[in-house]
């Protein structure tokens, strides 16, 4: 199983990826379990949240591109109410 990746993404990046197509997303600040299904890549819009992984904790803010790997379980510890785009099966 793969790790989460995070990184910030130029604005050329953002366009390529398409993400204003994609879903949106929000939570306010809460904590759950979580497992993904499949691939998933995010944009954070807005928040701040942990994600306690087998591998330690990752910490994911406005503006971080992040991919979850298929298969991952992990506890969203939401800080500051998240919202973000996302889409299933990674990167085009």
């Amino acid at each position: 199983m793969g790790k989460i990746k995070v990184k910030r993404p130029s604005k050329e990046e953002l366009k390529k990826l398409n993400v204003k197509a994609w879903g949106s997303w929000g939570c306010e600040v809460s904590s759950f379990d979580w497992e993904y299904s499949d691939d998933e890549t995010c944009y954070i819009l807005e928040g701040k949240v942990n994600v306690e992984t087998p591998d330690g904790t990752v910490e994911i803010n406005k503006g971080d591109l992040v991919t979850f790997p298929k298969g991952l379980k992990c506890k969203w510890n939401v800080l500051e109410k998240i919202n973000k785009v996302y889409k299933f099966g990674g990167h085009e």
